[in-house]
């Protein structure tokens, strides 16, 4: 078998170089809007409305409860149908349709969103109670030494997690080309069956995603490293 990297590089290349912009823009957009329902999430699990909380913790368990593939068919096909033949009932006519990328940052914010409310939660109750003391002490609300005690501080310490996670999503990005989103693995997938350079076109798909994954891992080791130099 005679493998020819240099045609792979010089063809391939570019189109995964434009997969790349993609792929960062779906997973930077996934992540800060997982971690915005995360902390929502969070808070509201920790409410003392225990409808509230219950909701969430169903939620939370659905989508723990369901692979991540299906969650992402589920927003692309069935959401849009489901909200056409509500409004068709309603006498609208209407034919919605959402973005593939759109439906991945949705997916992502809403599955990683769940899986880092739990880390958030942790996180807040294994802050020291006197900051809570300390902060109700001075004359904060609730609300505002939660606020500005509280959450700063879990936030901090799930930093090396959130690490973690990004990476993962970065890497799961891979499952959009099921719902026809044009990042790394549909443009791999498409180059070669139409080259045969099978061997080489998915080799270096491997050496993409690890040159997205392992500054990605190193930058999160630097920024806990500096954080745990902060008072």
């Amino acid at each position: 078998m005679e493998l020819n990297f240099g045609k792979a590089i010089h063809t391939l290349g570019p189109s995964l170089w434009g997969g790349v912009g993609i792929v960062l823009y779906i997973t930077l957009s996934g992540f800060f809007c997982a971690l915005a329902a995360a902390l929502i999430i969070a808070i509201g699990r920790l409410s003392k409305n225990r409808v509230v909380s219950r909701i969430l913790s169903v939620l939370i368990e659905l989508i723990r409860g369901t692979p991540l593939l299906v969650q992402l068919f589920y927003i692309y096909y069935v959401i849009p149908t489901l909200l056409n033949g509500i409004l068709a009932m309603a006498g609208y006519e209407t034919n919605i349709q959402l973005k593939a990328s759109t439906c991945g940052i949705i997916g992502f914010a809403v599955n990683y969103g769940c899986y880092m409310s739990e880390v958030i939660r942790s996180a807040i109750l294994a802050v020291d109670p006197g900051q809570r003391e300390a902060g109700l002490a001075l004359g904060f609300s609730e609300a505002k030494v939660m606020f500005h005690f509280i959450i700063p501080p879990a936030l901090r310490n799930s930093v090396p997690v959130f690490g973690n996670y990004l990476v993962m999503l970065i890497k799961d990005t891979s499952l959009l080309a099921m719902i026809s989103v044009q990042e790394l693995l549909l443009r791999t997938k498409t180059y070669a069956s139409q080259t045969f350079l099978t061997v080489e076109a998915y080799t270096l798909l491997a050496v993409v995603y690890l040159l997205l994954s392992i500054p990605l891992s190193q930058l999160t080791g630097i920024l806990e490293r500096r954080l745990k130099r902060m008072p």
